[in-house]
């Protein structure tokens, strides 16, 4: 376990959990009742890491792994799971690269008003039209 903790980076907590909600299936035990990771079950962990954090539920992770499971004659709507994930990752990479351009745009006001806001302390900041008194 403690390589899967150091080389995958996920807690003993978490794989315990995993192993509860049925995502992480197979774990054998050695004859001192320890789990032992095989690679499959490291590149499962790593795939599981991966959706999560593109923000899969954990109830989506196991109706994948059970239409995997299946076998080949899921190939099909794993694949369109996927898809389908793909595109909820992009939405939100849109949204967040939305937040970032009107982050660098204050960024970019505050810069450009800088000077003028160290040398009159009554300046008059300006940023999307709002105009805000800068008290020192």
């Amino acid at each position: 376990m403690n390589y899967v903790i150091e080389n995958v980076n996920i807690s003993a907590k978490t794989l315990r959990f995993y192993e509860e909600q049925g995502i992480l299936p197979n774990i054998s035990r050695d004859e001192k009742g320890r789990r032992v990771y095989t690679e499959q079950n490291i590149d499962w962990l790593a795939f599981i890491r991966c959706l999560r954090e593109t923000g899969m539920s954990i109830a989506k992770i196991k109706e994948y792994k059970e239409l995997f499971e299946a076998g080949n004659t899921t190939f099909l709507e794993r694949q369109e799971m996927l898809k389908n994930h793909k595109v909820e990752i992009q939405k939100h990479i849109e949204e967040e690269l939305k937040h970032l351009e009107e982050i660098n745009y204050k960024l970019a006001m505050y810069e450009l008003q800088k000077d003028e806001v160290a040398k009159n302390p009554d300046h008059v900041f300006k940023c999307h039209g709002m105009e805000v008194n800068i008290l020192n």
